[in-house]
C-alpha cells in the first residue's frame, strides 16, 4: 500500500488515535474538547471587488522596505559608527581609511563584531515568531481573533516604524536594535496572518465557487476541477503579490522626493523611514474597513487563546501519517527558508557595508529588485495559466536560483574578483533574485495552500509560518558564529548552500502535491464528519 493510499484510507476511517482527540465542528458544536476547529462555514460570503482589493492594497503596502530593508540598515550603520576596529583598539574607527575591514562593539563583557550582532538580532527575532505562531497562530481559527490580531501586530508594527524618528545618533544602537527586532517580529506576523487569509478568500471567490457547484453537480470531473481551482489560487496568489512589488516600487520612488532633496540633512534616513511608513498605513488600513465577516466558531467552554494554539498543533503534528506530503513539504520547506532568508541576510549585510550604509543606492538597488519582481511575478503566472502548468513545476525553476545564490557567495571565499566583491554584483543579484524569488514566493504560499486541509488554514498556516519564518532562528545563529570565529563574511555561505540544495532535493523528489491535495480533503472531510456522528450520538 502507497503512503497516498494508506493516508486516505487513515483520512476517511480516522484512526483510534484521532477518534479520542475532541472535535469542534464548524458552527462551534463542541464533542469532546476543542483539539480541532474547521473555519469553513456554509454561509461564507463571496468575495467582492472592494474586499479584494482592499486584500491586495494590504500588501502593497505590507512590501518589507521599511522593516525589513531600511530599518536594518539604519541599525546596521548605527552599530557601525559605534564600533570599533579590533586591531586598533577601543576608540577607533572602523571607517577610517587605514582601518582593518573588521568591526566590532562591547557585548556580554567581551566585544562581537557588528555582523554577528545584526545576524544574532535576527535569529533573536525568528525565536519570537516561533512563540507567536505556536502560541496564539491556530487560535485565529476561533471567532474574530484572527481579524483583531492582524490588526493588533499591524499597528505594532506601524508604531515601531514611527518611533524609528528618534534614532539619529550611534550611541542609540541599542535602541535601534529593539526597534529594529520589533518591526522585523511584527512584520513577520503579518505577513503569516495574512497569507493565512488566502485560502479562504480564493475558495470564496465567485469563479471558485462556480467550479466547485459545477464539480458537485457532476459537469466537470475532478482532475478538471483541482487544475481550474489550482489555477484561481494561483491567480489570487499571483495578483497580490504583484501589487506587493507595485508597491515596493511605488515606496521607493516616493523615498527618492525625500532622499535627493535632502541629501545632506542628517536625518534624511529617518524621515524616509517615516514616509515608507506612512505609505503603508495609507494603503493598509483599507483591509480592515472592507473585510468581510467569515468568523470562525466561538472558543470552546474552558480552553483559553493562549494555550489552544498548543494543543491543535501538537494534535496536528500527530497527524503527519494522514498528511504525509504537507508535512514533509513543511519540514523541507522549514530548511529551505531558513537558508533563503538567512541568505538574503548575510548578502544585504554585504550589500550595505559595500555602499556604506546609503539609503541611497539601496533605494536604486531596491528599485531594480522591484521592476525585475513585478515583471516576472507577471509573467511567469500568464506563462503558467497559458500552458496550465502545475504548481510545483513553477516552484522547482525558483528554487534552482534559490541554491545558486549562495553558492556564488561561496566563490567569494577563495577570491575578490567574484562572489559578492563588487558593485556589479550585488546590481546582478537584486536583479535576479527580482527574477526568480519573487514569484518562488508566490507559488510556495500556493503550495502551502494546495497542501492545507480545507477549513484549518490557521492551524496549518501557522505551521507554515513556522516554517518560513520562525525556522531561521538556526540559520543566523550558525552563522554569526562562523562569521564571529573567522571575520570573514562569506564562510557561511557553505552553509547556507548545503541547506538550500538539501531542501529544494525532498521538494523536488518527495512531495506529490496532487496526491497530498486529496489527503488534505479526505483528513478534513474526515474530521467534520467525525465530529457529525458524535452530535448524533448525543
Amino acid at each position: 500500500m502507497t503512503p497516498s493510499e494508506k493516508s486516505k484510507r487513515d483520512s476517511s476511517e480516522l484512526t483510534d488515535d484521532l477518534r479520542a482527540t475532541v472535535f469542534t465542528d464548524s458552527v462551534g458544536i463542541q464533542t469532546k474538547g476543542p483539539t480541532f476547529v474547521s473555519s469553513i462555514t456554509k454561509n461564507e460570503p463571496i468575495v467582492n471587488r472592494r474586499e479584494l482589493w482592499a486584500y491586495y492594497m494590504y500588501y502593497n503596502g505590507d512590501n518589507g522596505v521599511g522593516p525589513l530593508g531600511f530599518s536594518m540598515t539604519l541599525f546596521q550603520s548605527l552599530a557601525f559608527a559605534a564600533g570599533f576596529d579590533p586591531v586598533k583598539g577601543p576608540g577607533s574607527s572602523c571607517s577610517a581609511a587605514d582601518a582593518s575591514g573588521q568591526c566590532v562593539l562591547p557585548w556580554a563583557g567581551g566585544t562581537k563584531s557588528v555582523s554577528s550582532i545584526v545576524l544574532i538580532s535576527n535569529g533573536v527575532s525568528f525565536a519570537v515568531m516561533t512563540l507567536i505562531f505556536t502560541t496564539i497562530g491556530s487560535a485565529a481559527d476561533y471567532g474574530t481573533f484572527g481579524r483583531w490580531l492582524l490588526l493588533v501586530i499591524t499597528c505594532i508594527c506601524w508604531a515601531s516604524q514611527f518611533a524609528e524618528m528618534s534614532l539619529t545618533t550611534p550611541s542609540r544602537w541599542p535602541l535601534a536594535m529593539a526597534l529594529y527586532m520589533i518591526g522585523f517580529i511584527t512584520y513577520g506576523a503579518t505577513l503569516v496572518f495574512y497569507a493565512a487569509l488566502f485560502p479562504r478568500l480564493a475558495r470564496n471567490t465567485l469563479r471558485s465557487r462556480t467550479l466547485r457547484e459545477k464539480f458537485e453537480a457532476g459537469d466537470i470531473s475532478r482532475e478538471e476541477y483541482e487544475v481550474e481551482e489550482s489555477l484561481e489560487k494561483n491567480r489570487i496568489s499571483n495578483i497580490s503579490t504583484t501589487h506587493s512589488n507595485i508597491g515596493y516600487i511605488a515606496t521607493l520612488c516616493l523615498n527618492l522626493s525625500v532622499l535627493l532633496p535632502l541629501a545632506n540633512n542628517p536625518k534624511v534616513n529617518n524621515y524616509t523611514l517615516v514616509l515608507t511608513n506612512a505609505y503603508w498605513v495609507v494603503t493598509g488600513i483599507w483591509w480592515f474597513l472592507f473585510q468581510q465577516p467569515r468568523p470562525g466558531p466561538p472558543l470552546p467552554k474552558g480552553e483559553h487563546y493562549i494555550t489552544i494554539g498548543w494543543k491543535q498543533i501538537w494534535a496536528a503534528s500527530k497527524q503527519y501519517k494522514q498528511l504525509p506530503y504537507t508535512f514533509v513539504y513543511l519540514f523541507a520547506f522549514f530548511l529551505l527558508a531558513d537558508g533563503l532568508n538567512t541568505t538574503g541576510t548575510l548578502v544585504s549585510i554585504c550589500q550595505n557595508e559595500k555602499f556604506s550604509f546609503s539609503f541611497l543606492q539601496n533605494t536604486y538597488l531596491g528599485l531594480a529588485q522591484a521592476i525585475t519582481s513585478t515583471m516576472s511575478t507577471l509573467g511567469f503566472w500568464y506563462f503558467q495559466r497559458y500552458f496550465k502548468i502545475r504548481t510545483k513545476r513553477m516552484f522547482i525553476v525558483t528554487n534552482v536560483v534559490t541554491v545558486l545564490i549562495p553558492l556564488w557567495g561561496m566563490i567569494g571565499i577563495w577570491t575578490g574578483k567574484f562572489g559578492f566583491h563588487n558593485v556589479w554584483e550585488f546590481w546582478a543579484y537584486n536583479v535576479v533574485f527580482g527574477l526568480f524569488q519573487a514569484p518562488y514566493y508566490a507559488f510556495s504560499q500556493t503550495m502551502m495552500a494546495e497542501l492545507t486541509p480545507p477549513g484549518f488554514e490557521n492551524m496549518f498556516f501557522g505551521l507554515f509560518g513556522l516554517s518560513n519564518r520562525a525556522s531561521s532562528m538556526i540559520g543566523p545563529n550558525v552563522i554569526q558564529a562562523i562569521i564571529d570565529r573567522s571575520g570573514n563574511n562569506w564562510m557561511g555561505f557553505p552553509f547556507l548552500f548545503a541547506l538550500c540544495f538539501s531542501a529544494s532535493l525532498v521538494i523536488w523528489i518527495f512531495v506529490d502535491v496532487e496526491k497530498g491535495r486529496k489527503d488534505a480533503t479526505a483528513w478534513a472531510d474526515g474530521v467534520r464528519k467525525t465530529a457529525d456522528l458524535s452530535v448524533d450520538a448525543q
